[in-house]
Parts: structure tokens; sequence; C-alpha cells
């Protein structure tokens, strides 16, 4: 008698996956819709984008009938209904840091690496992930602003429609602002692999060092201010009057800043171990 054996695999043979981008993506998305601290952060990050707006705009009104002349002329609608991306910006950023530094903090960087040893798509599908997140959701978060600010200016007739003159510019400006910052708030995170540095340097960079340029002189104030990424931004999302750059010109430096921590978070990743 001779045996056969059974071409079939066996139900309980291991199967080996192959490492794809869209594999290291949707791991990235379980793991980043699944921390409760990322979702509070996003709540806080729209909270206070249009809470504030809702506040700066409701006290602008009350307030109108006893400005004076030269306040009423620089007064700016769809600015001032952007008022709380100013803030919200330090939420975003540091949820970027979190979003990386937290995996060093836990050890969990490790065992995303031992599975993707290529290390860079890990690093990929992170921003692929934040980006199609806090895009829209930013974005999203400055029209609700511009629209709930305008509709608290419109009982003193002072608003302005969304067609006027540089207001779609500023409200998707404001948001790709937000999803920028974030960007680089992550790379820092990556960089330096330490929530309290990552969040050190964020805040150094965009609330400390723009207003220690006005003690310099200003020959250095003028050649080296415009292009802090604080200041690049507010020229590429916030009124034209008073920029030092354009538009055009503040979201290109803003994203050589983006993609130069990026690329030093690529090579950290690459030469470092985790």
């Amino acid at each position: 008698m001779t045996a056969q054996l059974d071409p079939r695999p066996s139900l309980g043979a291991p199967t080996t996956l192959k490492v794809t981008q869209t594999r290291v993506i949707r791991s990235e998305w379980t793991k980043f819709r699944s921390l409760r601290s990322t979702n509070i952060a996003l709540l806080v990050a729209v909270v206070l984008t249009i809470g504030l707006a809702a506040l700066i705009c409701g006290v602008t009104a009350a307030h109108w009938a006893h400005a004076d002349a030269g306040e009423r002329a620089r007064f700016n609608a769809a600015d001032r209904s952007l008022g709380g991306v100013h803030i919200s910006q330090l939420v975003v950023g540091v949820l970027g840091v979190l979003l990386i530094t937290g995996e060093y903090a836990t050890g969990m960087i490790r065992a995303s690496l031992t599975v993707v040893p290529k290390r860079l798509p890990v690093l990929l599908a992170k921003l692929i992930v934040f980006i199609a997140v806090i895009g829209p959701l930013m974005i999203a978060s400055a029209f609700a602003a511009f629209f709930v600010g305008q509709a608290l200016l419109s009982g003193r007739h002072i608003d302005v429609a969304i067609s006027s003159p540089h207001a779609l510019r500023m409200v998707i400006g404001a948001g790709g602002y937000l999803l920028l910052v974030g960007i680089i708030g992550m790379a820092l995170g990556a960089v330096l692999r330490n929530t309290a540095a990552g969040i050190s340097a964020l805040v150094a960079l965009f609330f400390v060092i723009p207003p220690l340029m006005d003690l310099l002189p200003n020959s250095w104030a003028d050649n080296i201010g415009p292009y802090l990424p604080s200041n690049a931004g507010d020229a590429f999302w916030g009124s034209p009057e008073g920029a030092h750059l354009s538009a055009l010109k503040g979201f290109l430096v803003l994203c050589v800043w983006a993609a130069a921590a990026v690329g030093a978070a690529a090579i950290r990743l690459s030469t470092h171990d985790a």
C-alpha cells in the first residue's frame, strides 16, 4: 500500500504576505485612527480654528461702533475670521511630532521597521495618511471659520463674500498652511526622536525665532525674517497688506522648509537605528 499525498495546502500553513506600500499605508492608518490622542488633537484643532474665529469676529462686531478711522482702514474681514489659525497651528504641529515620537517612546517603531526593513516606506506611509486626513479636515475647518466669522460680522455690514478679492486664497491657504506645519512637525519628530525636543524645536521655529528677528539689525531682519516658515506662511495665506513676499513665493518658501525637514527625516531614518 502506498500513501498518497494531498496536494492541497494545509489550512494551518503559514502564508507570507509581501510588504507593499499599500499594506504599509493601511497599517499606518490603523495606528493613526486607533490613537485617542490623535482624535483629541484633531478635535482641539478644529474647535480652536472655528471657535476663535467666532470669538474674534464677535468681539470685533461688538466694538465696531467704537473703532477709530485707522482701525477701520486696516480691517480685513477675511483675515479676522481666520485668526484661530495662529493658535491651531501649534496643535497640528504638535500632533505631527507626537505621531513619530510616540512610536519611539513605546518602542513600536522597532516593530514597524522590522516588518518594513527598507524604512522609507514607513515614513512615506505616515506622510500619506497625515496628508489625507489633515489636509481636507483643516481646509474644511478654515471654510467653516470663514463663514461663521462673516455671519457674525454681517450684523455690522462689514462682512465679505468668499468670492471677494483674496478671500478664497486665504481660506484654502490657511488650511494648506496648517497641513504644512504638521508635516514639518512630523519631520522634526523623526529627526529628533524625542517628544520634548521635537515640540521645543517646533515652538522655537514658529513662535520664538520670528519675534527675535526684531532685535537684529534691519538688514538682517529684512533679508532673513520673511523666509522663516511662519512669516512665509503669513504671506501665503494672510492679508496681502504688509507682506514682504507674494502669496506664491510664501507658499514656495514654506514648501522648501517642509521638503528640507522631510529630507532630513528620511536621511536620519535611513542611516540610524531606531
